[in-house]
């Protein structure tokens, strides 16, 4: 079977045996999922808290240090849809534990970089790597857990990336205040280490995968239906519009804080991305949201949510700040946990790619929103930086509008058709 065609049985004994929450190995997968997530936003965005001191130590402005984050996402945005191909061939779980392996040795390069390029080049190359990882994520949880527990379980996935990225900020930020930067993004290394062995030994083997070729050809006309279904490219467009605030935001927010009228300690800054728990309670609650709004009701709260929180941040108190961190970070993750998962549901083959595509697009938000946010700071300060985000939430609100009136339209389409 072709890797670009293959479609999980969703035979009644099929579904019968596939994960559920309360069945066996949910709690497992559930479990080793989260620590990849961990694992992966901890490795990948290690440096983003430390950037002034890497700054310092280099002897770089803001907007060139930003490249130790935008070299990262961007290796593992152009390398996730090849990484889900060879899932397709050599299965979910073969390729999953194959990047975390690789992204964690170069993980313990990274503190030994002698200048900023090298220390850019081993980011590239660890993103790339752990490209692996999010796709192939979700289509192991498409093709082995119930459909109607698919929202929830990546609401989990997600939510261990959010303590991935909190966790990795708030070490690197306490460590380097005491042993400088090189010895922070070590420890975060050896973190993920641990997080990796143990993704390995609990993860569940997948029951319903099946594999197929790697048909370059039918890799590509798999890309284009996927590129070609308007849902699926406003979902991808959403994701990288929001992680297009999310990474402008927390790329730049360092520099601010050491800076006037704030004045803080490295190691307050790394406390700060504590707010990254909200994040996980936004993600994992998802599924409820959804349920009672609906997802363009969902999408619509979310970037509400963190346009509030943009507009917050501006004022120059501290706890206004962190209270409009807080409703970025909520909106953030609740939007993509939503635009995600619904990929993973729209697709009707080709999970992986569909997953691959909408990672990409998501990753490509990053680099854009680290490189264009950084860029903006350093010629407008903060403001600068809140313009930009605002303007990629209003592009998420337009196109969720455009979805709602598309869906409306096909609503009434088929409603004459009947009537016929």
């Amino acid at each position: 079977m072709d890797a670009a065609t293959h479609v999980p049985s969703v035979d009644s004994t099929d579904s019968d045996t596939r994960m559920s929450p309360g069945g066996p190995g949910y709690r497992r997968m559930s479990l080793a999922l989260f620590l990849a997530g961990v694992a992966t936003f901890a490795l990948l965005y290690s440096t983003q808290a430390l950037l002034p001191l890497i700054s310092g130590e280099f002897g770089v402005e803001a907007s060139e240090a930003s490249w130790t984050v935008a070299a990262a996402t961007g290796g593992l945005a152009l390398c996730v849809l090849p990484m889900s191909a060879l899932s397709e061939r050599f299965g979910r779980r073969a390729v999953m534990t194959a990047s975390l392996a690789v992204a964690v040795t170069v993980g313990m390069l990274v503190p030994f970089a002698p200048s900023i390029g090298v220390l850019v080049a081993l980011r590239a190359l660890q993103g790339a790597a752990l490209a692996g990882l999010p796709a192939s994520a979700q289509a192991y949880l498409a093709e082995e857990v119930r459909p109607k527990a698919l929202v929830t379980a990546i609401g989990l996935f997600v939510a261990g990336n959010s303590v991935g990225g909190m966790s990795g900020r708030v070490i690197t930020g306490w460590v380097a205040q005491e042993w400088g930067w090189r010895v922070s993004v070590g420890v975060i290394g050896v973190i993920a280490v641990a997080c990796a062995v143990a993704f390995r030994l609990l993860l569940p083997a997948p029951k319903h995968f099946r594999a197929g070729s790697l048909r370059p050809r039918v890799l590509l006309g798999t890309v284009r239906d996927h590129l070609a279904d308007p849902l699926l490219r406003r979902l991808y467009a959403i994701g990288a519009l929001f992680m297009t605030v999310f990474g402008g935001v927390y790329t730049v927010i360092g520099y601010r804080l050491t800076g006037a009228p704030f004045g803080l300690p490295q190691g307050i800054i790394g406390s700060i991305f504590l707010v990254y728990l909200v994040g996980t309670v936004s993600a994992s609650t998802v599924g409820r949201l959804v349920g009672r709004l609906g997802r363009r009701g969902a999408l619509y709260l979310a970037g509400g949510t963190t346009a509030a929180g943009l507009l917050l941040s501006v004022a120059p108190s501290l706890p206004l700040v962190l209270l409009g961190l807080v409703l970025i970070t909520a909106g953030f993750f609740a939007g993509h946990a939503v635009a995600s998962s619904a990929v993973s549901k729209t697709a009707a083959h080709g999970r992986a790619q569909a997953s691959a595509l909408y990672q990409s697009a998501y990753y490509i938000g990053s680099s854009v929103g680290s490189t264009v946010g950084a860029t903006a700071f350093r010629a407008d300060g903060w403001g600068g930086t809140v313009a930009v985000g605002l303007l990629a939430v209003a592009g998420v609100v337009t196109i969720t509008v455009l979805g709602t009136r598309a869906a409306r339209v096909a609503a009434q389409r088929s409603l004459v058709a009947n009537a016929h």
